[in-house]
């Protein structure tokens, strides 16, 4: 497996692409004014206690409130530290409106809703994930070999020792420090020392809501987070930006520092790697499949459905190998698109019905180990009776399409609009309620395009008839700027 990230630095924004074996498997947006909030560290203060949800709004100065829930608060203890377990009990034992208490940001605003926050504050670095709020260490899960497991939380001891147990706290070494050298561990963890004591006078003197810790701009997270061993190279469209990362990469992951590349052609990046492809096909309820099948697939506030469709795809042998060879395959393309799009939350997932049993086990089994390369946490619950396929995504930031896209203004978001036939039948309507209820001797009818073309043609007659009928003058004009719902009746 080959991987190459891709970064598309602009002053506007900064895009970044995942790619596996040449196919676009992530993208990633940030845009300079909107950046997104997760990992952020803030100085808040409670302004709204529910209980009955066990919840609490906090200001953190954003636009709109975070969120946060009982499960999600740790209290200090007597040290000075903070407790290592959730604590019991209603929300109003811990919290109530005015108090001023230090929260992070674990999931960003969606929608509607605000940030979702968290007390139990934790700090990424390359290798180390530091949390103050415990004094457990781990090692990533994805670390499977024993003696390096042991030899990491030895060098991590050995490390803090050397620091005279400057940095109170816990850790989880991430995937990236397996066979680290002491070095880079031992630089990694002064940095720490440095960061978090200087956090915590922030925040003591901190007066109301206030960013005291900023998680890193998303071309250097993607240094930080994304590089691992497939990576092959990180291709940088920006000399400002590479210089950048190279600076970071020198001071902090050097090992990263010789996977950078300028990428100097005349050809824009995403263009050049299908990604700008890849990303506009991802707005499309369809995608379709090699093979001639096709998935549809539908975002609502709820939930994601999915559709798969045999399409012109009519197979060789017979009807069951070809409904169990599109469904195999829709099961990858639909892992890699849940990805690409970012959906999260509930999905269900209608593949074509499949009478064997044996075949419905390796679609579920195929989707699974589709997903099991997707880096965010997910469930799949298997088939149900009615032959759907239930499963969760970890939702921690917006969609592809709601960060690219609007509502509609014509459509309202509906994804369909009333015929012209039926507009011109609810302007007929109208016509009659004005009709009785004022005294006009003459109307009016301002309408698009397409509306006043069906009045004068196919609905003539019943026009005039309706002009009989009212006693009335109508005229119609037609309105450029108006969208083929919209008309206006105007009493002359």
């Amino acid at each position: 497996m080959s991987e190459d990230i891709l970064v598309n630095f602009t002053p506007m924004e900064t895009r970044v692409a995942l790619l596996d074996n040449g196919v676009t498997q992530d993208v990633y947006i940030e845009r300079n004014d909107v950046r997104g909030l997760v990992g952020n560290i803030y100085a808040g203060k409670v302004v709204r206690v529910l209980p009955g949800m066990q919840a609490a709004f906090v200001d953190i100065g954003a636009e709109r409130a975070g969120f946060i829930h009982v499960s999600d608060i740790h209290q200090a203890a007597g040290s000075g530290r903070v407790l290592r377990a959730v604590p019991q009990g209603d929300i109003t034992d811990h919290l109530h409106e005015g108090k001023k208490i230090i929260v992070q940001v674990m999931k960003d605003p969606i929608g509607s809703k605000g940030a979702r926050l968290t007390m139990q504050l934790s700090i990424s670095a390359r290798y180390l994930v530091f949390m103050p709020q415990t004094d457990q260490v781990g090692v990533s899960q994805l670390i499977v070999d024993a003696r390096e497991r042991q030899r990491l939380q030895a060098l991590l001891s050995d490390c803090l020792a050397q620091e005279g147990g400057a940095l109170e706290g816990g850790f989880i070494l991430r995937t990236a420090a397996e066979g680290v050298e002491e070095t880079a561990l031992a630089a990694e963890v002064r940095f720490l020392c440095r960061l978090w004591p200087a956090l915590s006078r922030r925040a003591a003197a901190a007066n109301g809501s206030e960013l005291l810790y900023e998680e890193l701009s998303l071309a250097l997270r993607t240094v930080r987070d994304l590089a691992r061993p497939a990576v092959q190279r990180i291709l940088i469209d920006s000399r400002q930006c590479f210089a950048s990362l190279e600076v970071f990469c020198s001071d902090y992951v050097p090992d990263m520092r010789d996977l950078l590349e300028l990428h100097e052609d005349g050809h824009p990046l995403f263009d050049l790697y299908g990604v700008e492809e890849a990303m506009q096909r991802a707005l499309d309820r369809r995608e379709d499949l090699k093979s001639g099948g096709y998935l549809m697939i539908d975002q609502t506030e709820a939930m994601t459905t999915i559709d798969v469709n045999t399409g012109s795809f009519v197979g060789k042998r017979n009807q069951a190998e070809t409904v169990l060879k599109t469904n195999l395959e829709a099961a990858s393309a639909l892992a890699r698109q849940l990805r690409v799009r970012n959906l999260g939350g509930i999905v269900i997932i209608d593949f074509i019905d499949m009478e064997s049993a044996e075949h419905q086990r390796q679609v579920v089994r195929a989707l699974e180990k589709a997903l099991s390369r997707d880096p965010v946490r997910n469930q799949v619950t298997g088939m149900s009776a009615l032959g759907l396929v239930e499963m969760t995504r970890k939702r921690t930031r917006e969609s592809l399409a709601h960060t690219l896209c609007e509502t509609c203004p014509a459509c309202h978001g509906r994804g369909a609009r009333k015929t012209a036939e039926t507009v011109c039948y609810d302007i007929f309507r109208e016509i009659m309620r004005n009709a009785s209820a004022y005294e006009s001797g003459a109307l009016k009818v301002l309408a698009a395009q397409s509306v006043v073309d069906r009045l004068q043609d196919e609905e003539s007659a019943y026009f005039a008839e309706l002009e009989e009928y009212v006693g009335m003058t109508i005229s119609v004009r037609a309105e450029p700027g108006y969208s083929q719902e919209n008309f206006e009746i105007i009493l002359l």
